[in-house]
């Protein structure tokens, strides 16, 4: 096949026009993942696992009260670990240290603050996050597919009117990959001990807006112009 005919190149009755859209814009974000870390340190092994059981629990059972608030929990690490004496010879075990980490995923953003505050006033335990996202089937994708596509389209339909002539067919598009949301706020890392003077009344943490964007690529025929 020549390249005057190749479907990439198009034809002198058949000129083709590749274009690029783009589509970018903020909205909400509809999910907050937290970060829970619990710890426990003691002499005696045994006493280390239920010290740090105990405070696992406590902190799922705050999670789970939330009920379909918090619809997804993880075990995400789990590790205890023998710490060793500096002095003396041989393997002495100075002392034993456990660590638990709890994923979570909250959708309803009215409780989060309340939340995180309960889990910060709890024993050994520490928060990381929020990181704001959103549902996989989010009709803010869908958005922003259709705004790359009515991009590509006017990009297109300008460079046929600068041509002097019109668009004949779409003959290829292309989904060229779509920014996962950008989100540049977090309140980072808390910690908080259970036996703090006061309690610690709800953070207020407001939603991100997150940056969503998509990009295609179309190929068109053009009615051929008058050079």
């Amino acid at each position: 096949m020549t390249p005057e005919a190749h479907p990439a190149y198009g034809t002198a009755d058949a000129p083709l026009l590749a274009v690029r859209g783009e589509a970018e814009f903020r909205t909400e974000a509809e999910i907050a993942r937290i970060g829970v870390t619990v710890t426990a340190r003691g002499r005696d092994r045994r006493a280390t696992l239920d010290d740090l059981n105990r405070r696992n629990t406590a902190a799922l059972d705050v999670l789970k009260s939330y009920g379909d608030a918090v619809p997804h929990l993880t075990t995400g690490t789990l590790g205890v670990a023998p710490e060793l004496s500096e002095r003396g010879r041989g393997e002495r075990v100075r002392s034993h240290q456990g660590i638990v980490r709890i994923d979570a995923e909250v959708t309803d953003f009215a409780v989060l603050g309340e939340l995180t505050a309960r889990l910060a006033e709890l024993e050994l335990t520490e928060l990381d996050g929020p990181a704001w996202s959103l549902r996989p089937d989010s009709p803010a994708h869908a958005e922003a597919r259709r705004r790359a596509v009515a991009d590509a389209l006017r990009r297109a339909r300008e460079y046929a009117d600068a041509l002097g002539t019109s668009l004949a067919a779409l003959t290829e598009l292309a989904d060229t990959g779509a920014d996962r949301p950008r989100d540049v706020s977090a309140f980072g890392r808390a910690a908080r001990r259970a036996d703090a003077a006061e309690s610690a009344g709800p953070f207020d943490l407001q939603p991100a807006q997150l940056w969503v964007s998509a990009q295609v690529t179309a190929r068109f025929t053009l009615v051929p112009p008058r050079l």
